[in-house]
């Protein structure tokens, strides 16, 4: 498949999924504006990805601010004058119960990285993707369809909150053209298990653990997912929208994790 000439925000960028979906779509010669907040990493990435056809630029930004948000869609129209396809991947993980004194505060953080941001992004980029008659592809996870693990409450709420999201922005969408859809990936090798409070020690044995917990014995790497983000951005998915994709390597199939 060929992305020639299209442009393409994948946010959360610098790092794992979003790294090697922005990749992904340089190699397929897309135009891809590069958003996260670490400015060193996410040159790394843009390096890798200017080794191929189309122009890539990066946006130093916080999803979680609105006047960045803003920013990213002033670049990307200053920049290349259009949106095709935006991939929504920022997301940060939480650890806490309930009844923590802290769970509020990780419950903000939480949705306002996972749903928010996708929302208002969503909303500013929709006239842009309505022109181009463009799609929409989230990063969500299984933690959308089961509670896999206890103390996570924030986190499975977000993304069963932003697959909601995503189908009632589907059927909003339809009318006009546009596509939206999501990846659930379950476990997938990234640097987003630091977010899980996993200390480096533990780093061995928690991956050991996750893996038994799924049915193809297996981690997925994050280019797979990535694969399964061009296919659903592409002509070939032209007849699917408001569908959520699980890439879990059976890990649903089982029984839910052990608080990690």
């Amino acid at each position: 498949m060929s992305f020639a000439n299209k442009v393409v925000i994948v946010t959360g960028a610098s790092s794992g999924i979003g790294a090697a979906v922005g990749i992904k779509f340089a190699e397929e010669a897309a135009n891809v504006v590069l958003v996260a907040r670490n400015q060193e990493k996410l040159k790394e990435v843009l390096k890798k990805c200017d080794k191929h056809r189309g122009k890539a630029i990066m946006v130093i930004a916080d999803v979680t601010k609105n006047e960045d948000i803003k920013k990213i869609i002033a670049q990307t129209i200053n920049q290349f004058g259009k949106i095709d396809i935006l991939i929504n991947n920022a997301g940060v993980g939480g650890k806490a119960a309930v009844w923590d004194t802290k769970a509020m505060e990780v419950f903000d953080k939480v949705i306002a990285t996972n749903l928010r941001s996708v929302v208002y992004l969503t909303n500013l980029a929709a006239p842009y993707l309505i022109q181009t008659k463009g799609n929409i592809v989230n990063i969500s996870s299984i933690a959308a369809v089961s509670v896999t693990t206890p103390k996570h409450f924030a986190y499975c709420t977000s993304k069963a909150g932003l697959d909601h999201f995503m189908r009632s922005a589907a059927l909003d969408f339809a009318p006009k053209g546009v596509r939206i859809n999501s990846v659930n990936p379950g476990p997938v090798r990234t640097d987003f298990v630091q977010n899980l409070d996993v200390g480096k020690n533990e780093a061995d044995s928690f991956w050991d653990r996750i893996r038994e917990a799924t049915a193809l014995d297996r981690i997925s790497e994050p280019d797979e997912i990535a694969d399964v983000v061009l296919f659903l951005a592409s002509d070939k998915a032209i007849a699917i929208t408001g569908s959520s994709y699980i890439t879990d390597n059976g890990c649903l199939l089982r029984t839910p994790f052990k608080e990690l």
